[in-house]
């Protein structure tokens, strides 16, 4: 679905990403971890063609991922939720879907209540008076109104509480898991989002340096080798 090859990226003279190398099957659940700095938002961020700095070829179901042209990469199904509440505050949770999907099928926020009820409870209730938690689920409930093959998320439960946590990294594996939809989280969180992925990539200072079974990892009683 995803194949990533010896990919580099820069800010200025500044090298993030360092000769990456991937491959992400249809309906995968990967995380992705590291350290802050390790390169794994400029990551997300390259595979949606949000890095114009960028030496290497990124193809998305036989696509080139084109840098500097989110606007068409995104067109071939590709969903990015980035770090923080993205949201129109000032509109209804109702109406941020129907915007989200109006080049889709807006009807298909039905769908979306059905993944995240509590946002069928408040679906009058304007965006930015919901909690964290629930502005997060409104995030994902709009990516999802795209109709995305894949889903990239940049740390999406940042500033939540544990429980929320547990609530919003269940709703992504159900995401994957009723709509097919394969599923790239970056998180800090990492044991938590271990338990929700099938296999997990770790970058260190730009570079791959683990890539495997989740169920390893979450085998190991120290990770500190890898961060």
């Amino acid at each position: 679905m995803l194949q990533v090859d010896h990919v580099n990226a820069h800010y200025g003279k500044l090298q993030v990403l360092h000769d990456v190398s991937l491959t992400i099957q249809s309906g995968e659940r990967v995380g992705i971890f590291g350290h802050n700095g390790a390169g794994k938002t400029t990551l997300l961020k390259s595979l949606v063609g949000d890095m114009p700095q960028l030496e290497g070829k990124i193809r998305y179901q036989e696509h080139p991922i084109v840098a500097g042209q989110v606007h068409l990469n995104v067109r071939h199904g590709i969903g990015f939720v980035p770090q923080g509440h993205n949201v129109f505050r000032e509109l209804s949770v109702e109406q941020n879907l129907r915007i989200a999907g109006l080049m889709h099928d807006p009807a298909y926020a039905e769908t979306v209540f059905g993944i995240f009820p509590i946002l069928k409870e408040r679906h009058l209730q304007l965006a930015g008076s919901l909690s964290g938690g629930q502005q997060q689920m409104l995030a994902l409930g709009m990516a999802l109104m795209t109709r995305p093959h894949l889903l990239l998320l940049d740390e999406p439960t940042t500033g939540l509480a544990p429980i929320i946590v547990r609530d919003v990294l269940a709703s992504i594996r159900a995401i994957n898991q009723n709509e097919g939809t394969t599923v790239l989280i970056v998180e800090q969180n990492v044991q938590a989002t271990l338990k929700q992925v099938e296999r997990a990539i770790v970058l260190k200072s730009g570079r791959v340096i683990f890539d495997g079974p989740s169920q390893q990892l979450l085998e190991e009683k120290s990770l500190w080798h890898l961060f």
